[in-house]
């Protein structure tokens, strides 16, 4: 069975049907098994965290993204208190004097704002609250041939579309979808609702994608950049709709600054194999969108603390 293409071509449009995998096998002149047993082993080697839906920040609870600047002999410790949260999803190191990144989520601006001051509490350090103000860039998977993923427009979501019983279910299927026969008979409802659902977020925008969520650095992605620019709040909205459309931008966002600590608002991530690649493409990119006049900073990773679905209890 062809992993690649598993990986690859189900990052996103994963079938809403009662066997899902029997109808990726028929497109991959396969059967069910070996379809499901590509998928579990690549789940228990870490290439992929999870197949399932990718919901859009904000949309089904709160999150936004922290940072710390920890000195360097207190950075494990440090980065193993912040992961005793269940709120944090996203936990790197990254090239900086701000150099602990992570993101928080939960089921309100409340929760968010009581983890961060519990882990500021903890740590003994201030922590950056660097919360979504636009995205320009919606995630829709990550081409493993070093192409461009499909790009989507910034659309209006729904902020309706979420129902009580809709959040109850929503507890089920954030982690993931079992890779089993029948993924969807197994949350707690009827499949056929369950495939409704999901249909529903999907067309409504507070999912963005379903599939295959891959491990970047398990693939080799390993010289991966979040590149911050100081972009007047008046120029934002049209430099990021040229850099969401830039095949090397995987992300696109403005978020609220922290001053006088952080003057940044404007973030694109770039992923890549290579540092050297990875820098020529950011030079690229600022000559092509005008971020060039700009004050930037460049943050590549250095060490994933952790990376899995968000929990929105």
């Amino acid at each position: 069975m062809d992993g690649f293409r598993l990986l690859n071509e189900w990052q996103r449009g994963f079938p809403l049907v009662p066997r899902p995998f029997a109808e990726i096998a028929a497109q991959c002149n396969s059967n069910e098994e070996r379809v499901i047993a590509t998928y579990r082993k690549l789940k228990d080697q870490g290439v992929i965290d999870r197949i399932g839906p990718v919901f859009r920040p904000n949309t089904v609870g709160a999150s936004t993204l922290a940072a710390m600047a920890v000195p360097p002999e207190r950075l494990a410790a440090v980065a193993a208190g912040v992961n005793r949260h269940p709120g944090v999803n996203h936990n790197y190191e990254r090239e900086h004097r701000y150099n602990l990144w992570f993101v928080v989520t939960a089921a309100s601006g409340a929760g968010v704002r009581d983890t961060l001051a519990a882990i500021e509490r903890e740590a003994g350090l201030p922590v950056l609250d660097l919360p979504l103000q636009q995205q320009f860039h919606i995630d829709l998977g990550f081409d493993l041939n070093d192409q461009s993923a499909p790009r989507s427009a910034a659309r209006e979501i729904d902020t309706q579309a979420i129902s009580e019983e809709e959040k109850r279910f929503l507890g089920k299927v954030a982690s993931g979808l079992p890779i089993v026969a029948r993924p969807y008979a197994g949350l707690g409802m009827d499949e056929h609702d369950a495939i409704a659902i999901l249909g529903h977020w999907l067309r409504s925008g507070v999912v963005r994608r379903i599939g295959a969520v891959v491990r970047h650095r398990a693939l080799g992605y390993a010289a991966n950049a979040m590149v911050v620019w100081d972009v007047p709040d008046a120029e934002a909205e049209e430099i990021g709709r040229r850099a969401a459309a830039d095949p090397a931008v995987t992300l696109c966002y403005q978020r609220a600054r922290a001053l006088p600590e952080w003057r940044y608002n404007f973030y694109c991530m770039l992923h890549g194999r290579a540092r050297a690649r990875v820098l020529r493409e950011l030079a690229r990119l600022r000559r092509a969108t005008g971020l060039e006049r700009f004050p930037q900073a460049v943050l590549f990773s250095r060490e994933c603390f952790r990376q899995r679905a968000a929990a929105y209890g």
